[in-house]
């Protein structure tokens, strides 16, 4: 059975990954740009993969067996 786990451990990765961001971008007139387009695109790509994981964990539709298939 899958876990949830995943979904936090990555959280916990990307958060890591942010601090990196704002903490290691260069000095420099356009510092803050280039700070805020890290940091956006990092929650863009953990939410994208976030709904992604979580819509496999939890389908909204179930398949269902056909039984004019077997026959």
């Amino acid at each position: 059975m899958a876990s949830i786990l995943p979904v936090f451990f990555v959280l916990v990765v990307v958060t890591g990954l942010m601090v990196c961001a704002a903490l290691f971008t260069p000095k420099g007139s356009q510092q803050v740009l280039i700070r805020t387009s890290l940091m956006l695109a990092l929650a863009a790509c953990y939410l994208m993969w976030m709904v992604t994981y979580l819509a496999q964990l939890h389908p909204l539709i179930s398949p269902v067996k056909s039984l004019q298939a077997e026959s």
